[in-house]
């Protein structure tokens, strides 16, 4: 329950900002089938148990990857900036959940054939049932 939620909530987020609709051609959860880059997808998460004496909770890692074509190695430095003050700025309040702590935990880029470059931003995000 936690886990998807999340991942709903992060996706629609993401998608709201008009910043981000204006540079991304896709939003997604999951790499999209048919969208040229630059694109946005959740491409992994897991939960384990976060509960407390009175509430279910759930420490949930999202893994968030951008996809870009592109030479130099600062391709989408400004872009990922956004996209991480997007994320560590989701409303605390949400559908059956609570964002308790939202934490940033490493990110990776890398070169791929084709020009194509992907960036992976990994976080943590602490949840209580609403």
């Amino acid at each position: 329950m936690f886990e998807t939620r999340l991942r709903s909530a992060l996706v629609e987020w993401l998608r709201d900002d008009p910043a981000l609709a204006g540079q991304l051609n896709a939003v997604t959860e999951e790499a999209p089938v048919r969208t040229s880059a630059p694109w946005l997808g959740i491409v992994a998460s897991a939960s384990s148990d976060w509960s407390a004496k009175d509430r279910k909770g759930r420490e949930v890692r999202v893994a968030i990857e951008l996809h870009v074509r592109g030479d130099a190695p600062d391709t989408a430095a400004d872009l990922t900036s956004a996209i991480e003050a997007r994320v560590e700025t989701l409303p605390p309040a949400q559908s059956g959940f609570t964002v308790i702590t939202t934490q940033f935990l490493r990110a990776r880029a890398e070169q791929r054939p084709a020009n194509l470059r992907a960036i992976l931003i990994e976080y943590r995000f602490r949840l209580l049932e609403a």
